[in-house]
């Protein structure tokens, strides 16, 4: 286990390492091993645990009753996942969690890590403070995803989504986290249909971009 790795995750950050050596048998820390495509997680069962990715990265994916699925979320090294339903006891997962990659994952449960324990550690209560932060922001993120893909057209929602960008970067020229397919799955779009609108929307003058990299131009009428 690197403590000096989990000192720079969001979920540990303020703490030091020796601290966190100390806190991980009060939070009955594990560490388990996948390989690439392997189910972490599977839907339907229930998990008294968040997952901590250590190395390599994870996927959220939805199975339809068809057969057919869908990529709904992207887990990075450093990053958390399934909080939620380990949250609420007994909770059914609605999505599995698979490895994206061959991957090192630190499991810790949920109802040891969101009550302080019986030596009443004060970095516990900065644990606690540092999960209910990251909470938020997938919150606001999830909301953010929830506006871009509420019009009907593939233009508007290219549009919410980039002006989000622009305004998160504070410039018109911006990289996007997202490859194509990527960004087609996040906006719920078809990726053939998506890359159509980029290049109509170029030729109309209301972008420039080049794979990740946009430019919005300005006195454009939409």
């Amino acid at each position: 286990m690197n403590n000096f790795f989990l000192q720079n995750t969001p979920l540990f950050h303020g703490i030091r390492e020796e601290e966190i050596q100390a806190m991980m048998s009060c939070l009955g820390a594990r560490e388990k091993h996948y390989q690439k495509d392997e189910v972490i997680l599977r839907a339907g069962s229930p998990t008294a645990e968040i997952g901590l990715v250590e190395s390599g990265s994870v996927n959220i994916v939805v199975n339809f009753y068809w057969g057919s699925s869908n990529i709904f979320g992207h887990v990075e090294k450093g990053q958390i996942f399934a909080e939620n339903y380990a949250s609420i006891p007994g909770q059914e997962l609605l999505c599995d969690v698979v490895a994206a990659e061959e991957c090192e994952i630190l499991f810790l449960n949920m109802r040891q890590l969101s009550s302080t324990c019986s030596k009443a550690c004060s970095f516990h209560n900065r644990l606690i403070q540092n999960l209910l932060s990251i909470s938020a922001k997938k919150n606001l993120g999830l909301s953010s995803r929830m506006m871009h893909i509420a019009p009907k057209g593939i233009r508007d929602r290219l549009l919410s989504y980039l002006s989000e960008q622009a305004l998160k970067n504070g410039s018109s020229h911006f990289l996007i986290p997202f490859d194509r397919q990527q960004l087609a799955d996040y906006l719920g779009v078809d990726r053939s249909a998506l890359s159509n609108e980029l290049s109509k929307m170029q030729k109309d003058g209301l972008i420039t971009y080049r794979k990740n990299e946009f430019t919005l131009n300005e006195k454009v009428r939409i």
